[in-house]
């Protein structure tokens, strides 16, 4: 009887002892990689269009860089504006990710540097910083929409660098 009792007791510490929380949720994102609003590098006024849960990753839509003037274009304003910075060994990938809203304005700019062996590499701040200025200037991203309805999809540029030189623009 004893034995049964402390059995029970046993149990029941047990199973309240696994309803006891942490006290904290951890908050995870939609989908890897989704970038959220962050007041202290993002511009105010842009504006997502019926909420972040509603962007659709590029490879919802199987397109190409989705520009008014396709990539002939995106590839002249970069030739035309980007800097070379040579003199360094700045070799490999810079990815910039970003949002295009409904309206087709870009927002919410992230960078991803990385050396030829996709290792974790920092770049000159001069290549960087004209690359994001430059992509942060092109206006004319293509409305998509969905059931007739315009939406919201990631977008990205990555820029294959060679001695501070831009080789090739993906995708």
């Amino acid at each position: 009887m004893r034995r049964s009792f402390s059995i029970i007791i046993l149990l029941c510490l047990i199973i309240w002892s696994c309803k006891e929380g942490t006290g904290r949720e951890e908050e995870y994102l939609r989908w890897v990689g989704d970038i959220e609003q962050n007041d202290e590098i993002d511009e105010p006024d842009f504006k997502i269009c019926n909420g972040d849960e509603k962007i659709l990753q590029y490879f919802n839509f199987g397109e190409g860089p989705v520009y008014s003037g396709e990539k002939s274009k995106i590839i002249d304003l970069f030739e035309s504006k980007y800097q070379p910075v040579t003199g360094k060994n700045e070799n490999g990938l810079i990815r910039i990710r970003f949002v295009v809203n409904c309206e087709g304005e870009a927002g919410r700019y992230r960078v991803l540097q990385s050396d030829e062996n996709y290792l974790k590499k920092e770049f000159d701040k001069k290549i960087v910083s004209q690359l994001l200025k430059i992509t942060s200037e092109i206006e004319k991203w293509k409305v998509l929409k969905r059931d007739e309805f315009p939406i919201n999809y990631y977008m990205y540029l990555i820029f294959k660098i060679k001695d501070g030189k831009i080789i090739e623009i993906l995708p």
